[in-house]
Parts: structure tokens; sequence; C-alpha cells
């Protein structure tokens, strides 16, 4: 500290120096160590710096000055608060000086200041900001002199921007300041008072924001009748128009309330006759703020607002369209005047302002309303495509940005977006929907190819900027559009990609992006006449020295080569004949050339290689004499770390095409390719696994012992259950392997350093999909080629009984030491710990044995049989004979064990559920195996056994689910009325497994069984129409079907049970809403209108439905619907993410807010859903923040009582940690921090350990999420 006091004083002292460079050297020295964090300064070394700084302001030496202020940032972190008192009280004196010199530059001091001032003390900054704020009014409105004004409202506005929701006491003084000055002389006073007046909205109290709005409205009005004065009352309303711009931007989900009295007056104002264009700018801009602030109060303007616009799009007073190309005007600008030909005089055109606000209204319009697009197709496109004509640039470029928002926002909201593509690509354009947005765009499509080929000819680079984008979004909204149009593009592309010096950079990378999407989203047959000619263009493209324009034209040669070795039943014109070697060999030379330079980009490097694999893969064997030099090269490549992964992917695409034979580098690329499985570079080795399949696949003669033996080595490692996709793709590769003409030494080999995690990784809970097919078909392709083996007398790689032993050891932990297969029972008590699916997963192992091997089916299936009955067998044994029965019955007709029903259905008396559960599967997939003889019996069971029936019509579910449509066919009919006789029982599990069946025949035969499910839609019985409605949630997948037409045919008779008597009704009728609205929006997309008020009412608390039961003294609250509500709430949710363009997000807001208020799950939902609201509908969520803060609060704030249980706490932490993620998704919004209410609520937030804690928690998960995403984008990319 003393060394410190000492430098510091000694630095002063220099800065007492008449020589103005010792004065600057020290002040520099200062800054310097302010800038330390180490830096303490006692009370004497601060009072003497800031006395210092504070003179040197006034210093002569203007460098000093500038070095003194920039001290006060780091100065006002290191001193007590009465020391920056000192500061601001001396800063706000010095403003007020005569000497301009010295108010500038406490204007500045004043600034850094504010921006500086320590975060971690709110009430200490608040103070400090109070203080500024009282002197700052004085001088914006006592002061006479307009510098000093100006200065004060910059400072104003920042202090508000920054720290406004702390100066909540002087907002009134402060607006009283302001107001005057929106009538002042001076045009920098009026725009610095709007400006402030923006930032003060922001955190202003609704009394105060509703005075001020009220004021400009009232002094609109009445402006013509108190000022007679022309220019000063159009002067008066530009100003107060622009203010209330400025009161939208920074707070236009407040203005809405106001609209209805502001709306005629801005209009009104555009239309007038004698307002100029400024005013009328300055209107438009208003409604465009309208259009994104306020989008629900502003939609009954939104036709006038189009009208409006489209008028005024076309303003353009001072140019004569009929005269163009006729005259020459030759046009002199000179400040506010324009002499033309030196005979008229007239203003500087502020037209093109007036066509450009419009031109951005319209964009905002189209970028917010998609419930519109439809009406903008009809009443907006077509005008704007003749505005392409504009003849000012700035203007033009954003009427095409304006009709490119649109094609966007068609290509995001159209469902029709795919289909429609694929029929225009195969010309069959007659197929499409004509009501559609998708389908109104593409019959514009001539018309917009029309109105922009020649603008793709000019000079401007903007203009063909705008051009290349609007074609790019046009093909990728509606792919195959431009196929009868390229010819009329050609001319343009050429230009473009031409030597020309007005063609930039980026202007060759848009094309090159355009042709690229041009060449994917066509038929190859619409792009090969073309290919001849773009080809040398891409050529040179390639050479170009700019990375980015060579990586994006490699790109486009990838799909050049692809295009132009088309297939012959690609039927393309007979008239364009050329010669594809020469083209090919050009290709891949220039390719080559980039393929061999080391020292270019690493984008570059990697398209090159992908290239290059394309160009092999498509048209090696025209290349025969090039293929040793290419495979050297992607060999060279193969050992870069750099570009390894680029040419496993290339090598890969070579290998699975078959043209070019990989055999030369086969022996050195194996060893290299197995070392990079034991990388830790996921992609990398995924992509390795699928290029050594399809080199197994496909080079399995080039395989010697040698080569396996490397990559036999890394296999076993990866099979796991760490990453199931890679043991995927390990059992796929082992399946080929074994396969492989080699010897049976080195499948022995393999099998032996394989097996074991193979075995492991079935007794894996994680094994199921893909990765368990993978492992099935392992076992499959092992016995049979042992079997195979086995019959021409050589010795198998594996004895079927030794693979069975194995499966089966873990569920039968004594093993017997004779060599006999007999299968041993554990003692009674013995358990296994082995998770459900490894149980079936080993059952189903033992079917796919079975069945490559049927010679040993009757031993194992008696045994399995003798292990069902037998009174020592564990639980977990029975389990397991039991699946293992049914997988093996599914597969194979076991109608020769008579034994085999009654076996399986007297385990249906077992004690443990879960042997009840396996025998009823068993008897499902047992039926399965022969129809005929098994299902009858059972459906008489079903009749007979009362006991059993729920166990039987599980088995009866798994008979219909897994048999084909032909075998069920003649049972379909016995079925189905059985099924309807248990639709009323009164066991809720019952009717459950008997919807689902009902469900699953009804997907067999929809024409005939749905009409009798609808029919049931008018059952007295409550129990019978929810059984009916779970049926045919049933019928809802995520995949298409032949239902689907039907079922959207009557699925709103299914949705009139919304509104039924019976509570249970209703609740299951929103579960199937909620399965339609995730699985297949488009059933219920024409039913929401009138099913979305149904929907609402259900999200209602019923005092009716609650009632209080007496437990003993107390007395417990219980709500019948909040099952109801929950799934209401559900529904709601799945909604947001099937179908949110059709919500009316508003009214959606009014119940999410009535949710937030709700019971423990409900509340849970809709946390869940304000941060999907925040993502999706930002604005709308931002007009009701203050409302959605309110129950928010009310949840952090709520207090636990002391002798609540742990799990009382830990239910309340949970809702509060929710309620915190909510809040940090409402403070992703843009100005959602600066609303009172969140203001207010994150003090309270942070002045609470607990709660501050939590919160800083959620933030951090909330980032490593994001983190997380962004890494598994990049991965996978």
């Amino acid at each position: 500290m003393a060394n410190v006091s000492y430098h510091i004083s000694s630095l002063l002292d220099k800065m007492n120096s008449h020589d103005k460079d010792y004065r600057f050297m020290a002040t520099n020295d200062l800054m310097t160590e302010l800038q330390k964090d180490s830096i303490k300064l006692d009370d004497d070394s601060e009072r003497k710096v800031v006395k210092m700084l504070l003179k040197l302001l006034e210093d002569k030496n203007g460098e000093v000055q500038n070095l003194a202020v920039r001290c006060l940032g780091p100065l006002v972190g290191k001193v007590k608060d009465y020391q920056i008192d000192t500061i601001v009280d001396t800063l706000c004196t010095n403003m007020l000086s005569e000497k301009e010199q010295l108010r500038d530059i406490s204007s500045i001091g004043l600034k850094t200041v504010i921006t500086e001032l320590p975060q971690s003390n709110t009430n200490e900054i608040g103070r400090i900001c109070k203080q500024i704020t009282n002197r700052l009014t004085e001088a914006v409105s006592k002061q006479k002199d307009v510098s000093v004004q100006l200065e004060a409202l910059d400072i104003l506005g920042d202090l508000l921007s920054r720290h406004g929701a702390l100066l909540a006491s002087y907002h009134s003084q402060i607006k009283d300041a302001l107001m005057p000055l929106l009538k002042s002389a001076r045009m920098a006073v009026r725009k610095r008072s709007n400006t402030a007046i923006g930032h003060l909205v922001i955190t202003c109290n609704n009394q105060i924001f509703g005075e001020l709005v009220g004021h400009l409205v009232s002094e609109l009005k009445s402006s013509e009748s108190k000022i007679r004065d022309v220019e000063a009352v159009t002067r008066m309303r530009r100003t107060y128009v622009q203010c209330i711009c400025s009161i939208t931007r920074q707070a236009g989900h407040r203005v809405g309330k106001y609209l209805q009295d502001i709306m005629p007056l801005v209009t009104m104002f555009c239309e007038l006759e004698e307002a100029d264009d400024e005013l009328r700018e300055h209107s438009i801009q208003a409604f465009e703020l309208f259009v994104r602030r306020c989008p629900m109060e502003v939609t009954a303007y939104l036709s006038s607002i189009i009208n409006m616009c489209l008028k005024y799009i076309t303003y353009d007073p001072n140019y004569n369209h009929e005269l163009e190309g006729r005259f020459i005007f030759h046009v002199i600008f000179y400040e506010h005047e324009v002499f033309i030909n030196d005979r008229f005089i007239f203003h500087v055109d502020i037209s093109l302002k007036v066509r450009r606000a419009s031109a951005k209204c319209l964009e905002a319009v189209m970028s917010t309303r998609p419930e519109l697009l439809m009406d903008l197709y009809q009443t907006v496109s077509l005008p704007l495509v003749a505005r392409f004509k504009e003849r000012e640039e700035s203007v033009r470029a954003d009427i095409f940005t304006a009709f490119i928002a649109l094609v966007k926002h068609t290509r995001n909201v159209s469902t029709a977006g795919v289909g429609v593509g694929v029929s225009v690509a195969n010309g069959n354009e007659q197929e499409m929907e004509t009501d559609t947005p998708t389908s109104l765009l593409l019959a514009q499509v001539p018309t917009i190819v029309k109105s922009i080929h020649k603008h793709l000819l000019e000079k401007s680079t903007k203009t063909r900027h705008c051009c290349f984008s609007l074609l790019t979004q046009l093909v990728l909204t509606i792919p195959g559009c431009l196929a009868h149009h390229i010819g009329a593009l050609m001319p343009g592309i050429e230009h473009s990609l031409s030597q020309n010096r007005n063609n930039s950079s980026n202007m060759k990378i848009d094309t090159l992006n355009f042709i690229h999407v041009l060449l994917t989203n066509h038929e190859p047959s619409m792009i090969l006449p073309f290919v001849k000619s773009l080809s040398p263009l891409i050529v040179v493209c390639v050479k170009d020295p700019f990375y980015k324009i060579t990586s994006d034209a490699l790109l486009v040669m990838q799909d050049l080569v692809k295009n132009s070795i088309i297939t012959p039943q690609v039927v393309c014109d007979e008239s364009v004949t050329f010669d594809v070697d020469p083209l090919i060999q050009t290709l891949y030379l220039a390719t080559l050339h980039r393929l061999k330079t080391s020292d270019i980009d690493q984008e570059v490097k990697e398209r090159a290689i992908t290239c290059m694999g394309q160009i092999m893969s498509s048209a090696g064997q025209r290349l025969e004499s090039e293929v040793p030099n290419t495979l050297e090269l992607f060999l060279d490549r193969l050992r870069n770390e750099i570009t390894r992964l680029t040419t496993v992917k290339s090598i890969h695409m070579v290998a699975v095409s078959r043209r070019v034979s990989l055999s030369p580098i086969l022996p050195r690329a194996m060893p290299v390719l197995a070392n990079f499985l034991r990388k830790n570079q996921r992609s990398l080795k995924i992509s390795t696994l699928r290029c050594l399949e399809s080199i197994f696949t496909n080079f399995a003669d080039d395989i010697s012992n040698e080569m396996m033996g490397s990559v036999i080595e890394e296999i076993p490692h990866l099979i796991n259950d760490a990453d199931l996709h890679i043991t995927q793709l390990c059992m796929q590769l082992l399946v080929l392997m074994l396969q492989l003409p080699i010897s049976s030494n080195v499948k022995q080999g393999l099998l032996v350093e394989t097996l074991p995690n193979i075995y492991q990784i079935i007794k894996s809970p994680l094994l199921q999909g893909a990765a368990l097919n993978a492992v099935l078909d392992f076992f499959r392709i092992l016995i049979t080629i042992s079997e195979r083996q086995k019959e021409i007398g050589d010795p198998p790689l594996v004895a079927f009984r030794d693979v069975l032993r194995s499966l089966i050891e873990p569920i039968y932990p004594q093993k017997s030491s004779s060599s006999k297969p007999r299968l041993s029972s554990s003692p009674q008590g013995q358990t296994t710990s082995l998770h459900k699916q490894a149980f079936h997963s080993t059952a189903k192992c033992i079917a796919t044995l079975v069945v490559a091997s049927p010679g040993e089916c009757e031993l194992i299936v008696r045994q399995f049989m003798l292990d069902v009955e037998n009174q020592k067998s564990t639980d977990s044994i029975r389990m397991f004979v039991l699946l293992s029965l049914g997988e093996i019955g599914q597969r194979v007709n076991l109608v020769s064990f008579p034994e085999l029903e009654r076996v399986v259905i007297g385990a249906f008396a077992a004690t443990n559920e879960e042997v009840k559960s396996a025998a009823s599967f068993s008897l499902g997939r047992i039926c399965i195996g022969n129809l005929q003889h098994y299902l009858p019996g059972m459906l008489k069971q079903i009749q007979m056994q009362s006991k059993s029936q729920y166990l039987l019509l599980h088995s009866l579910k798994e008979t219909i689910t897994f048999s084909t449509q032909e075998a069920l066919e003649e049972f379909m009919e016995n079925i189905w009325e059985l099924l309807v006789r248990f639709a009323e029982s009164p066991e809720e599990g019952t009717r459950n497994v008997v919807a689902e069946c009902l469900g699953r025949l009804t997907l067999i035969h929809p024409d005939h069984l749905l009409p009798k499910l609808k029919g049931f839609l008018s059952s007295e019985s409550p129990k019978v129409r929810s059984t009916v409605v779970s049926a045919v949630k049933v019928t809802i997948t995520d995949q298409p079907r032949p239902i689907d037409p039907l079922l959207k045919a009557c699925f709103g008779d299914f949705l009139v049970l919304l509104e039924d008597p019976d509570i249970n009704v209703r609740r299951v009728t929103l579960t199937l809403l909620n399965s339609a609205a995730h699985n297949k929006s488009a059933l219920i997309k024409d039913l929401l209108p009138e099913t979305l008020p149904k929907l609402y009412g259900e999200t209602r608390i019923r005092k009716e439905l609650i009632r209080e039961v007496l437990m003993g003294p107390f007395r417990h609250t219980v709500d019948d619907g909040l099952d109801v509500r929950k799934a209401a709430f559900e529904c709601m949710y799945t909604l947001l993410e099937s179908s949110v363009t059709q919500l009316d997000i508003f009214q959606f807001l009014t119940y999410v807010e009535n949710g937030l208020k709700d019971s423990y799950d409900i509340k849970m939902l809709t946390f869940l859903m304000l941060v999907r609201l925040a993502n999706l509908c930002p604005t709308a969520v931002l007009q009701h923040v203050d409302k959605l803060v309110e129950p928010l609060r009310a949840t952090c704030s709520v207090k636990v009582k002391a002798d609540s249980v742990k799990q009382e706490f830990e239910k309340q932490d949970e809702l509060k940690r929710s309620a915190l993620r909510a809040v940090n998704a409402l403070l992703t919004i843009p100005e959602a921090d600066k609303s009172p209410a969140m203001s207010e609520f994150l003090a309270q937030v942070r002045s609470s350990s607990d709660l501050s804690a939590m919160f800083e928690s959620v933030q951090n998960d909330s980032s490593s999420a994001t983190s997380m995403v962004t890494l598994e984008a990049m991965d996978t990319s």
C-alpha cells in the first residue's frame, strides 16, 4: 500500500508540471495503474487523484484533457462512493460552464462515469443516477444554450437506457422536461428528445406512459387548429409521429392499447395531399413498427396499411415512366434543389424514402403474418414484382428483400412444399393443389423470371445479388420450379461468373451458391443441356485465388459431374448431344490441380477431395489412366490428420460405386483405416466403419488375412453400449467379415476376440432397435455358416450348443459339469440381476439360433416347457423361457408340441406379475406361428376365463400387432365381435387393451371397420365411448397410413366428445387430440377454429369437481378435474410444436397465464410452454411479460413450512427451478429485462441468496446445453 501511495504521489507531482509532456506522460501512467485489478488506494490518495483529474479536465492541452477523461472510467470502480459524488457533481457543474471546450469534455466524462459505474451495489448506483438526473433535468428545461441542452439530452438518454428502472421516482419530472422540447425550433433538439423519450418509456409505469401517449395524440389532433403556419404544422406532425415511432420501437408491446387513437391520425397524415414526403415516410415507418411490435392490435388495420404501401411503393412524382427510353434527363443536385436542363427547379427528390419505407412495411407484413399468405399472393405479390423495375437501386433492393421475405415465409409454413417440389421437378404441375400459397407462387414464377432476367445483366452487383437471392429461395421453396427457365437465366449466370471487373468476389459466391441449389433441386435431364456452357465458367472459378470462390466452385463441380453422368432411363432432349469424356477430363484436371496443392485453405482441401471422390465414383471408368495417381493422392491425404475424415468419406463413395478398383491401395490403406477406429473422434469412427463395410462388400476377393488382422484388433473394443450406433456398424461389419473368402483360422480368431463383448452387450438394458437387429443378424449368419460347414464335413466356426450355453449362462448361473446340453435350473431362491430388456434380447437371440438350426428346435422347446413347470425354477428363469418360447413360436410353427399351449396358459397362475406378462406375450407370439390352430382356442379362452381375460387379451393384442393382414383376414369378424363385448368392461386396464386391439384391427381394414367405430360414438355407455376414442388414437401413427384420408374426413365426429358430459371421455378425447397434433397435424388443421375454444374451456378450474375427503383427523382436498386440465395443457404444449401458425397467440397466452396459477403438475407444464413461446413468438410474449412475471414471482416466493416432509421441500425447489428456467427464457427476448415488473422480480431474485444461486445454476445449465448442441452439430457435420 505504501509503495502504491508513493508512486501515485510522484505521478500527481508530475501532473502539476508546467511541461505538457510531463503532464501527458504522468496521466498516461496513472491510467495504466488504475486499469490494474490489484491497485488499492487509501482515502488520501483517492482524494488527491480525483481532485487532480478534475483539474486536468480544464487543462489547456487537449491530449491531456482526453487522457484525464479516460482515467475517470477505471477510477469510479476504485474509489469510494463519496468520491464518485464529487466527480459527478463537478462534471454536472462544468456542463453548465460558459466555456464550450470544458462543457464538451465534461459531457464525455459524465458519459464515461455512467458507463463504468460498478454494478455490484444497485442502491448506490441508483443514488448517483438520481443525482445526475436532477442536474440534467434542470439543464434540459431551464438552459437557454442549445449546445448544453443537446449534451444534457444525450447523457439523459444514455442514463435512461442503462439505469432507467432505478430512476422511477424521476420519470414524471423527466417527462415534463422533455415534452416541451418536442416543439423546439432546432431539429437536433427534437431528435434527441425523441431518443430520450424512447428510452424513458421502456421502464416508466403505465400512468406516465398513458399520459405521454395521450399528450402526443391530443397534440396531433389539435395541431391544425392551434397553428396556422402550414410549415410549422407539418414540422410538428413530423416530430410527433417520429416520437410515436421511437416509443413503439422501444416499447411497442405497450402501445397496442392506444392504437385505435393513433392509427386514424397517422393514416390521415399519410393521405393528406399537402403532406410532405418526410411526413409520409415517418407515417409509413410508424405502420411498419405497429405491424412488428403490436401484432394483435394492428390486425384490424392491416388491409388499409397494405393498400397504402402498395399505393406509395409506386409514388414517384419526379419521374415519368412513360418517357423512359425516349428522353435523357440531365439531373444536377445542388444542396436542396435540382436543376434540370437549366430550366426546371424543385426540391431534392425525397420520394424514394417514401417508396423505401413502403417496401420495408410490406416486408414486415410478409414476415409476421403467415395467416395472410394466400391474400398476399393474390394482392401484393404481382405489384411487388412489377416494381422490380424501380430506378433507385436502394429502393429496388428493399423491394427484392420484401419479396424474398414472402418466399421464405412460404417455405417455412407451407406443408405442401415437398410434395409440390417433386411434382414440379417431374413436370406434373397439373397434379398440384391450386389453393395453396406454394401453388400461387409457382404460377407467378414465369412473371418473376421475366422481370429479373434483365437485371442479371446489369453492372450493379447489389441488384444482381438480390436477383440470385430471390432465385435461390424460389428453388428451395419449390424444387424444380425453374426447369423451363434455365435458358433465360444462363446469360445472367455467365455474366456474373465472367472476369468482368464489375464482378466482385461476393457476386461470384452468390452465383455459385445459386447454381449449386439449382443443380441439386432439378432433374438431371433439365440440367444436361446447359452443362457444356456451365463447365468452363466453373473451371475458371476453381482456379480463382480467393479460397471461398474455389471452394464453392468445387461444390458446384460435384453437382455437374452428377448431372453429366446420367443413367439411360433419364430422358432428355434428343437435340442435346455432347461428348462426356472431354468434359470429365477437364473437370478432373481442374480438381487434380487443387488436390495436389498442399498450401491451400482447409475448406478447399476438403472440397477438392470430395469432388475427386465424386468424379471417381461417377466416371472412374472413363479415367483409367488417371486412377492410380488419384488413388495414391487419396492414400496420402488419408494419412494426413487434417484431411483424413473427408478422404475416408470419399473412399467410401468410390467403393460403393465399384467404378474404380481400390486393390492397388488396399494393403496400405487398411492398416490406416483400422487405426482410425481407436481415435476419439466419433464421426471419424462412424465414417471408417461405413467405408470398411463398403470395401468388404465390393472388394471381398482383394481382402487378405493380413488386412483382416488389423481390423480384427480394433473391432472388439467398439462393441459396447456406450455408443449403440457404432456397435450396430461393427456388427454389420462382422457379418460381412464372416462371409469373406478367407481362412477359417482368421474367422476363429475374429470370434474369439468379439464374442465375449457380444455376449456382454446382450445383457445391456439399452440394446434394442437397429443395434439389436444387427446382433440377431450376426448370430443368424454365424450359425448358418457353422451348420453349412458341418454338412460338408468341415469343423464349424462355433458349436450351436456352446453359443446357446453362453447366451443363457447369465440366467442359469449354475452350469452342469457334463457336456450335455441340458439347461439346468437354479435353486428356488436364486435370482439374477439382469434388466428386463436383457431377457427380451436373449430370447430373440435364442429364437434366431433355432431358426438357423432347425434340428435343435425340439430339444430346446421341450426343455423350456419343463423349466416353466419346474417348481425349482426361479421367476427369472420362467420369465426368460416363456419369452423365448414366444419368440421361437413367432418364427417356427410349434403345433407339434400339443402340451405347449397348456403349459403357457398355466403360467397365468404364477404369483409374479412379470411371469404372467411373459406368459401372455408368449401365447400371443406362439399363436402367430399357426393362427388356424391356436387363435380359435385363444378366442374361446377369452370368453370362458374371466380371471385371465386381461392376460388373454394382451396375448390377442400381440397376435393382432405382429400377424400379417392376410393371415388375420378370416378371423377378423370373430375377433371384432369378441372385443366389442369387452369394450364396456368395468376394468380400465381391460378397456385399454381392447381399445388397442380395436385400433390395430381398424388399421388393417379401415374402410370396413372405421365406420363401425364411429357408430359406437352414440352409445349410451361412457365406457364404450372412451374405449372407441382410445381405439382411434391407436390408428394415429407418425407414418403415412391408408386410413389417414378416411380418418381426416370423420375426425371432427370424434372430437365432438370434447363436450361429452362424462369427464373421463373428455380426458381421453383430449389425449386423442394431443396424439393427432403430435403425429399428424393435418388431421386437425381445418378443425382447430372450432376445437380450440373447447380445448381452452377444459383448462378452467371447476369448483364443482373439487371435493374434500376425510382421512382420519385430516381433511384432504381432491380435484377430480386435475387430470382433464393436465391433458388439456399437454395438448396446448403439443400444438405449439405442430400448429403454432394457426393459433391466436394472444388468446393462447391468456390460458397459459391461468395455468401458471394452477397446481404443481400444470405449473410445470406451463413453465415449459413459456420457454417454447419465448422462442417461437417473442413479440407476443413481450406484450404479456408483465402479466406473466406475477405468477412466476408468486411461485418463487412460496415458503415451505419448517415441519414439512423432505419431499415437499424437493417439490418446491423443483418448481422454483422450473419457474427460473422460464424467466431465463423470457430474458432471451430483447427488451424483456427492461420491463418494470421483470426488473423488480430480478432484483428480488438477486437479493435472495437461495434464489440467486438457483438462478445462476439455471443460466449455467442453459449455456452448457447451448454449447452441447453446437458441439453436436459440429460433430455430425
